[in-house]
């Protein structure tokens, strides 16, 4: 391997690169304005563009693209080159202030909910200074915002730029109210660990429901799973491992901080851990590692396969966003320090964060809404639909003794005591760790555990760094009128303790005895995407993001009707594939193989033969095809009822109630019949094939 330092950035026009070629006024201007978060100068904008194409030719490139987050989820470029016609016929390569700055892609054809009409085609990219461009594939990537002709925003960077300023603007009241002069911004930083599953490429195509719709609609459980546990943690194999290695080298050019890589708890899951980052940039090293896993999977013959439910029976994939708040000057301000009881600071942004997750638990589950996510949250696999908060054992006790004004008694970590003199002592921490809790602490930061997969972590973030604002913004109006500003503060904490105490569970977030307890305390259950999207609009939300600036009521309102249609199609297309394979697929495979049983049934019968196990297994096998032809037309029938419905949110719910269940029962059917079917007669690779074969 080339020397990691040398690698890492190399495809990256990062800082030092700037430092590099840039005049020296050019660069401090350059800093001050993202620094500062000031208006861009052209002049500036024409010599990064000079320098930035300077360093990008010297590795090869000839085009340029802005490269941009669309309400889609994925990611967006259009790539120009950089000649221009020169006298003689000949070209020059050239790239300028305002081509690095603005971008003119057609938006006519992104999802808008409504916001863009069809012929309504002019948008506009942006450029995000904040975020380093880089070479991906030979081509310069210039991190942008996109936004329509009338100003509105269609993409996920743009407010989560927006809340990442409002919070940081709230912070910086809470700070100064504590003395803090010397911070001039507040960020929010995060950690995505990303899961995903990797199986055979070969067998990957044999599957139309994993290239349609990244997850298999049908597959009988194997006779192995994840029950042992010899997955998780264990030794990687060598395919596998030579695909992580590449991936590895591939992010750290990219400038991605790549840091951990494991076996999950299912057959075929991994897991890769970056370290921590500014959320904005976070947010794009993450759209590039789920793409660059795509790309390097299929040099290595693999399918790398990010929906959150690829295999029924196993566990799905998640994506733990881990979020924390610093200062431009390097304290965490969600730190507890050795006393957590007696850091007033710490107590205070940790109890903002309790009341903002109690107050808005609502957006939290918009904020992981989505078809996929549907079959993972609640599944005994990874945090329920129920938003809580896992503070553990030292913080509640904290937490308590404040609100009831009784002495805490400082826990001190003890040393671990294994029982083997040879191996070294070590403290422990105060407190476990929680993994069936959605927003757990883990330290010095919160690790917010329902995120899906496949999704982007900016909307999530978005959520909580708007949410956390608004309540650092309600502190600071109390506390600014106050006159005794310590006991204030410790007032306000213990409000804050008795009105929302309720979202704090350190339990087993699994147990059937939770669902029970979290509605005796009031907080929402809400199981699908077609439960929880209304939420989303509610006034009370739209208020929220008004008054922050985070969304218009018409961007509201189109990223409601996005999600919704979203998922609304995520069914139909799973429906309509199921369908095809079932008709196309499944009732051929069967009908030739009671065929085949059955002309060996008449062969034995003229030999004298016992043929009872052909004839029971052609009943069987006739009856449950019977079945599964009747399940097919219910699906097509539900299919044709759905259209009837014209609102979203309505065709959202039959979705649900009817296309759904439809969905299970055809599967249900078919797992039965594969079981018994011969294998040489079913028409693709089986579970056991897809999860044991790499």
């Amino acid at each position: 391997m080339t020397n990691v330092p040398e690698l890492f950035g190399s495809m990256v026009f990062n800082d030092a690169a700037m430092r590099e070629r840039l005049p020296k006024e050019t660069y401090r201007a350059l800093r001050k304005t993202v620094e500062d978060g000031k208006d861009l100068d052209l002049g500036i904008a024409n010599a990064v563009a000079h320098a930035m194409k300077e360093w990008a030719m010297g590795h090869g490139v000839t085009h340029f693209t802005h490269w941009f987050q669309p309400m889609t989820g994925t990611t967006a470029e259009k790539h120009d080159s950089f000649i221009s016609p020169a006298p003689g016929g000949k070209v020059i390569m050239e790239f300028s202030g305002k081509e690095l700055i603005k971008g003119e892609p057609d938006a006519s054809s992104f999802p808008s909910g409504g916001l863009r009409a069809t012929f309504e085609a002019r948008g506009y990219t942006a450029w995000d200074p904040t975020s380093y461009a880089f070479i991906k594939d030979g081509i310069l990537c210039i991190p942008t915002a996109f936004c329509s002709y009338g100003g509105e925003a269609l993409d996920k960077k743009t407010p989560l730029l927006r809340s990442m300023e409002t919070l940081s603007e709230q912070a910086l009241r809470i700070l100064r109210l504590f003395g803090n002069t010397k911070a001039k911004r507040v960020l929010s930083t995060v950690g995505p660990e990303q899961e995903y599953f990797l199986i055979d490429r070969e067998m990957y195509e044999k599957r139309r429901d994993l290239k349609y719709c990244n997850r298999t609609l049908f597959g009988a459980k194997p006779p192995k799973g994840q029950e042992l546990d010899d997955h998780y943690f264990g030794s990687i194999r060598p395919r596998v491992s030579a695909f992580m290695k590449e991936l590895d080298e591939e992010l750290w050019k990219l400038g991605v901080l790549a840091k951990t890589k494991h076996n999950e708890v299912a057959p075929a899951q991994h897991e890769l851990a970056p370290v921590f980052t500014t959320t904005n940039i976070a947010t794009d090293h993450n759209q590039l590692t789920m793409e660059v896993m795509k790309r390097i999977a299929y040099k290595h013959g693999l399918a790398c396969l990010l929906h959150e439910k690829p295999f029924a029976g196993v566990n799905g994939s998640g994506k733990h966003n881990n979020w924390s708040i610093t200062t431009d000057t390097g304290e965490n301000l969600l730190n507890p320090t050795d006393e957590p009881h007696g850091n007033l600071q710490f107590l205070l942004f940790l109890c903002a964060v309790v009341k903002a997750v109690d107050e808005y638990q609502d957006l939290l589950r918009v904020s992981v809404a989505s078809a996929g996510n549907d079959h993972r949250l609640g599944a005994n696999e990874a945090p329920p639909a129920i938003i809580s908060m896992f503070l553990g054992d030292e913080l509640t006790e904290v937490l308590e003794s404040i609100e009831t004004d009784s002495d805490y008694t400082d826990k001190k970590k003890c040393d671990m005591e294994m029982g083997v003199h040879v191996l070294p002592n070590f403290q422990k921490d105060t407190t476990d760790r929680n993994r069936t809790s959605p927003f757990a602490f883990t330290g010095n930061k919160f690790e917010f555990r329902m995120l899906g997969s496949s999704q982007s972590i900016a909307g999530p973030n978005i959520i909580l760094n708007t949410i956390v604002a608004e309540a650092l913004g309600q502190f600071a109006n109390r506390l600014e009128k106050g006159d005794c500003f310590k006991q204030d503060v410790l007032t306000l904490v213990k409000d804050t303790v008795q009105q929302h105490k309720r979202i704090i569970f350190n339990g087993n977030n699994y147990s059937a005895e939770w669902e029970a307890e979290a509605q005796k305390r009031g907080l929402l259950n809400l199981k699908s995407t077609a439960d929880c999207l209304p939420y989303f609009i509610s006034e009370k939300n739209i208020d929220l993001f008004t008054r922050h600036h985070i969304f218009t009521k018409t961007e509201i309102f189109s990223r409601y009707e996005i999600t919704l249609e979203g998922y609304c199609k995520t069914l139909n297309i799973e429906a309509l594939t199921m369908l095809q394979m079932s008709k196309k697929s499944i009732i051929p495979a069967v009908s030739a193989y009671t065929g085949e049983l059955a002309e060996s049934a008449l062969a034995k019968k003229q030999l004298g033969a016992d043929t009872s196990v052909e004839e029971q297994l052609v009943k069987d096998l006739s009856a449950q095809l019977t079945c599964f032809l009747q399940a097919v037309d219910t699906l097509d029938s539900a299919l044709i009822e759905v259209k009837q419905y014209e609102d979203v949110a309505e065709c959202a719910r039959y979705y649900r109630e009817h296309v759904f269940a439809a969905m299970q029962e055809l599967r249900g059917i078919s797992d039965t019949m594969e079981t018994f079917v011969s294998k040489k007669c079913w028409p693709w690779p089986t579970y056991g094939d897809l999860l044991f074969s790499v």
